[in-house]
């Protein structure tokens, strides 16, 4: 019998490799952009042909996204992140021995899915793993995970873009790009063995009333093995309250997600998702290489790779503080800079930037129509702005936006919910790959405020309609959505969980834990009966 561990932290650590793969596949092409081995072999694509083979992952992560619900709920989240790893290994080995665009371009569709699916279904997964104290934590351990695949990747990219005479060797080998696209294949087999040795999600259990796993699964996380812990007795108590009103309301359907009260959280998440792209942070991710360029910067590469280290620094103060600290303030503050430091690094290229015409173009920058010429203080300042911005996602909407829609829905459409704003990541995603290219070729320094005004609407937009989260279980967030406040106002303190907890351990509540496969039996005292429609319900 293969040995279980019961470690919260270790677990969603993880499981958040598959958002490493994620952010394998963002830096998957920044690295090789700049290298004469992908330039000639491929031969030399731009513009929309370079957007058509960036945005073939994230078409695949489309699908995967959408597809990704059916395999979770029915064979169990634990189970669908190993077949996304088994889709990122064949996605991996047809893109290192990619002969043409057209194969490489089915490799990334086909590495896509995986990330569709990991990226829909491992905060899933963390979030019903971990207690509601910790549960923005582990689960930013997601985006932790991205930053360090991009940070990972992109240097294993740097490092083979060496090979041969260095990144503008005419007859540079294909190994420059081959080996890091090779090497991404290992953290998905690690993934896949290692899963074996997590536990199966408590709440998907129960949602398939195997409840006596579920307990199990439920004391080892929360009760050091003991299924009588009345830590354990009362989230039990609450999966167990949840499911059954869920069962009387049917909700289980892709129709439920269209009901009234369940619409505007779907909505809500689907939102966050699509904000998190538009916010801009695909420019600095997928085609940092370009901006830099668009800078004037001595060496595009090595000043890109400092993003990176930053983003994943700046992404631990998040992990750390969002459960004290809160969603909402996240979402805000995070907004508002972001679209403060676009408007400068787009007023900036404005107002010193010139096109790249014959005069000034030469091969490192042959890219890009539009350049910041002979002003290092310039370009230093679009630098910096582009280093702010990268900080200010990284401690804000990079963690809460797998979060705060991996939190929000209930057990039986949770699945289901998620995978349709993880789509909408995706969607954008798609989009963006496509179009930034196009963009930074046509419009030049206005696509900045593009996205300085997208996020100006996020603000607004999260000002209105996300009510905050923490602190409350997966099963009262009916409650939070449900009272009837505007979003704006304080959401009460202190959960219904912790009262059930001090009930248990007062013996006004006994819960009898399921030993058996016949249903659950609940034994009340005669306090509990008279508390019950007040305290309890």
């Amino acid at each position: 019998m293969v040995h279980t561990t019961y470690n919260v932290y270790f677990i969603c650590s993880f499981a958040a490799i598959g958002g490493g793969l994620f952010g394998f596949d963002i830096s998957s092409m920044s690295g090789v952009l700049g290298t004469m081995a992908y330039k000639r072999y491929f031969d030399f694509p731009k513009s929309y042909r370079q957007g058509a083979i960036t945005c073939a992952m994230p078409f695949g992560s489309l699908a995967g996204a959408l597809a990704s619900s059916f395999i979770a709920d029915k064979w169990s989240r634990r189970t669908s992140i190993q077949v996304a790893s088994c889709f990122w290994v064949l996605g991996s080995i047809i893109q290192c021995t990619s002969v043409n665009i057209g194969m490489l371009v089915v490799g990334r569709i086909i590495a896509g899915i995986c990330v569709g699916i990991a990226s829909a279904i491992c905060p899933v997964y963390q979030a019903e793993i971990a207690p509601k104290e910790i549960r923005g934590r582990v689960v930013s351990l997601q985006q932790w995970a991205i930053t360090w695949g991009i940070l990972i990747q992109y240097f294993i990219q740097y490092g083979a873009s060496h090979v041969g005479g260095g990144a503008d060797d005419p007859n540079q080998p294909t190994s420059a790009f081959r080996i890091p696209w090779g090497i991404q294949l290992i953290p998905a087999v690690i993934l896949f063995f290692g899963m074996f040795f997590l536990p199966k999600s408590p709440r998907w259990l129960a949602s398939k009333d195997r409840w006596e796993e579920a307990i199990t699964v439920l004391a080892g996380l929360h009760g050091g093995g003991d299924v009588n812990h009345p830590k354990v007795l009362a989230e039990y108590q609450e999966i167990e309250e949840a499911l059954r009103f869920e069962r009387e309301e049917a909700i289980s359907s892709y129709r439920q997600l269209a009901a009234p009260r369940m619409l505007k959280r779907v909505i809500l998440g689907m939102s966050i998702q699509m904000w998190s792209q538009l916010c801009g942070m695909n420019i600095m991710m997928y085609y940092i290489v370009y901006v830099m360029e668009g800078a004037n910067i001595a060496s595009p590469l090595l000043t890109a790779s400092v993003q990176y280290i930053l983003n994943v620094a700046l992404t631990l103060p998040a992990i750390l503080y969002l459960d004290r600290f809160g969603r909402r303030p996240a979402l805000l503050i995070g907004s508002f800079f972001m679209m403060t430091f676009l408007f400068i690094v787009g007023a900036l290229q404005a107002s010193y930037g010139i096109p790249n015409d014959a005069s000034h173009k030469n091969d490192k920058n042959s890219d890009i129509t539009w350049i910041i010429y002979d002003r290092k203080d310039v370009s230093k300042a679009i630098v910096s702005m582009t280093y702010l911005f990268v900080c200010t996602f990284a401690t804000t909407w990079g963690p809460t936006s797998w979060t705060y829609p991996s939190e929000i829905y209930p057990t039986k459409i949770r699945a289901k919910a998620v995978s349709l704003s993880t789509a909408s990541n995706w969607f954008w995603n798609c989009v963006l790959a496509f179009a930034v290219p196009p963009l930074l070729t046509h419009i030049n320094w206005k696509m900045y405020m593009i996205f300085a005004t997208f996020n100006g609407a996020a603000f607004i937009h999260m000002f209105l309609t996300a009510p905050e989260t923490k602190g409350k279980t997966l099963e009262e967030m009916d409650e939070v959505f449900d009272s009837g406040q505007p979003a704006w106002k304080t959401v009460p303190k202190g959960s219904r969980l912790d009262q059930l907890e001090k009930e248990i351990e007062a013996g006004n509540l006994k819960i009898v834990a399921p030993h058996t496969h016949a249903a659950p039996v609940h034994e009340k005292s005669a306090t509990a009966e008279h508390k019950e429609h007040t305290d309890i319900l």
